[in-house]
């Protein structure tokens, strides 16, 4: 896991550099498809669908990470999950894709999910 976490950092911090170097605008926005990607099974890091994450310098040269969140959403449909069933069928059977599905249980974890756990299958914001 510490190798994981050091090529990250390595590749991060050169990403950085050649931004730097280059004057490029260094701003990235998490699209709800690669949000998904992003979601780690231990909960330390999660970034919902919708959320735009900006990644700007400050006066001193420094980089800020500035994140909008995506607005809360209200469940307005619920299914308890059945026996044999995955988070891909609950979502194929509701006829909603991955992502939507994952949008709308931002804190499921698939590789866990248990018969009768409450899953959303139509939410709304409201704002």
């Amino acid at each position: 896991m510490a190798n994981h976490r050091a090529a990250a950092l390595l590749l991060i911090a050169s990403v950085l550099a050649a931004s730097a170097l280059s004057g490029a605008d260094a701003r990235l926005t998490v699209r709800p498809n690669v949000a998904a990607a992003l979601r780690a099974a231990n909960g330390r890091f999660a970034v919902r669908p919708g959320t735009k994450v900006t990644l700007r310098r400050d006066a001193h040269g420094g980089y800020v990470v500035d994140v909008a969140a995506a607005p809360d959403l209200t469940c307005n449909t619920v299914r308890g999950v059945q026996a044999d069933e995955t988070c891909f069928s609950v979502a194929q059977g509701a006829g909603l894709t991955q992502d939507q599905f994952l949008g709308f249980n931002p804190n499921i974890n698939c590789a866990k999910i248990f018969v009768g756990q409450w899953v959303c299958l139509d939410a709304s914001t409201s704002a």
